[in-house]
């Protein structure tokens, strides 16, 4: 059973807050540990999936999706099972499956991550079908979020760009846009935000947030800072016409502390 707990959504400085009920007694979901079998990875790849209270009557058997990258951190310091018991109580959102995917420790981690199409084409090939067999999730990906922190917001942007008609959705904390492709830390930079202005504009919704403190760049400086990539990118997705959202959190920093308070607001944003 899950532990729960209140969460307060801080929207901004000037903006009012969000409240979201804790979810009452006996009203938790369940999350399990799990392997997923694989053929691209054959010794399989770890996860946990979340499931709502109810389930899967509560979602009349077609519940959202969220597919969250660097799944301890999503399961700990970040926990989205929790915040989704929240939301859920609150009917801030529908009732939602949650994969919470292990990338492990680098180098796998940024080889899964960091622009991979090997990895991208087990999610979509692989992992998502696996997910649906076993779950009652929708099929549509506009009811589909792909989420994740640094790294993982890297990936879920790049899977998404490369998928569009499985993956509708991407939320991004302090997403690491300033990487090469296939995991590279040359130049060129900002390769996938390259890869998005040269492309006609994909059926995708965004939330991307960055701390206003993520300014040194990285690779101790001879690569682009956070901040200043991720203003790139957003400024390219608003070119293109994208449905995009993008906030710069005041004083926020490379650090769960901040993404846990603005990882809600990207679910209820993303969530249809």
């Amino acid at each position: 059973m899950n532990r729960l707990i209140r969460i307060t959504l801080v929207l901004a400085i000037a903006q009012p807050c969000l409240a979201v009920a804790q979810a009452p007694a006996g009203d938790s979901g369940q999350t399990a540990e799990l392997t997923i079998p694989s053929k691209t990875y054959p010794s399989g790849r770890h996860a946990w999936v979340y499931t709502p209270p109810g389930y899967p009557t509560s979602c009349n058997n077609a519940c959202n999706l969220i597919i969250a990258f660097d799944g301890a951190l999503y399961l700990g310091a970040m926990p989205l099972p929790e915040i989704l018991d929240s939301l859920i109580a609150a009917k801030r959102t529908p009732p939602a499956v949650a994969v919470l995917f292990d990338n492990g420790e680098p180098p796998g981690r940024i080889s899964d991550l960091a622009n991979s199409q090997r990895f991208a084409a087990f999610v979509a090939h692989e992992l998502l079908p696996w997910i649906r067999e076993h779950y009652a999730v929708s099929h549509a990906a506009h009811r589909t979020i792909l989420a994740g922190s640094s790294a993982g917001g890297l990936g879920a942007a790049y899977i998404a760009f490369k998928y569009p008609e499985l993956f509708g959705n991407v939320l991004s904390l302090s997403g690491a846009f300033w990487r090469g492709n296939e995991a590279s830390n040359g130049p060129p930079f900002e390769w996938l935000t390259q890869q998005y202005a040269a492309s006609p504009k994909l059926n995708l919704h965004f939330v991307i947030d960055v701390g206003s403190r993520e300014t040194v760049g990285a690779l101790g400086g001879t690569a682009p800072s956070l901040m200043d990539a991720n203003r790139r990118l957003h400024s390219i997705l608003k070119q293109k016409g994208y449905a995009v959202e993008y906030f710069e959190v005041p004083g926020g920093q490379h650090s769960p502390d901040t993404w846990r308070v603005r990882l809600p607001l990207g679910i209820v944003a993303l969530s249809r």
